[in-house]
């Protein structure tokens, strides 16, 4: 197994182009996996749902699970760049907002790509399958250290375990949106939801008495 980036193999030499092509493959097939799961598509169809030849996709990407794992690395290479604007020094509760704000909003953004990659992740090989979990750890962990600035500043006052598991908390809460959207987002609207959510976990941080 490995934690290394897959290199997908690509003819074409143009980083851009390259680019240009995959994102377009990546939505056609995901709206296929969403309809007909990963194994049931075929390469030609989503050669065809992208708008290109078989051979000309094949210029791109080799295999369709090329594909599924490019959708995972593009979600994960989303949130972590829009968590990137934010200034991890500052250590302020509005910082940490503004990070559960960026990361819910991708999530809402790439939803039919995190729900394929929920349901198909289990078909990626298994030595990619550490990888895309490892994007996974890096994005709580950048969470972490949000809420661990807002500790080091003495904005927010927890132990190590409890800043662990309210970035596992709030990374859940984004899946969530996804995961349980037929309910969730027929009562909610995202703005709703980020605001409820946030509330809630500032609540539990600032409110909670324990009977010690």
């Amino acid at each position: 197994m490995t934690e290394k980036r897959r290199q997908v193999h690509a003819s074409v030499k143009d980083i851009q182009l390259i680019e240009k092509r995959r994102s377009e493959m990546i939505r056609g097939a995901v709206q296929l996996f969403k309809q007909k799961g990963f194994h049931r598509t075929t390469t030609r169809e989503i050669a065809k749902a992208s708008g290109f030849s078989i051979g000309t996709m094949y210029e791109y990407i080799r295999t369709k699970e090329d594909v599924l794992y490019l959708v995972c690395d593009s979600i994960y290479d989303q949130v972590k760049e829009r968590l990137k604007q934010i200034d991890f020094e500052q250590g302020t509760l509005e910082s940490l907002q503004l990070g559960i704000a960026y990361y819910f909003r991708v999530m809402d953004e790439m939803q039919d790509e995190v729900l394929v990659m929920h349901q198909e992740v289990k078909s990626l090989s298994k030595d990619v399958l550490p990888y895309v979990l490892k994007k996974e750890v890096e994005v709580v962990s950048m969470m972490e250290a949000l809420i661990q600035r807002c500790v080091d500043r003495d904005v927010l006052e927890l132990d190590e375990k409890k800043v662990h598991i309210l970035a596992l908390n709030i990374f859940n809460q984004g899946q969530m949106w996804n995961s349980q959207r037929w309910m969730i987002q027929e009562s909610f609207s995202l703005d709703e939801y980020i605001n409820l959510q946030t509330d809630l976990l500032f609540i539990g941080i600032n409110g909670y008495k324990t009977s010690n």
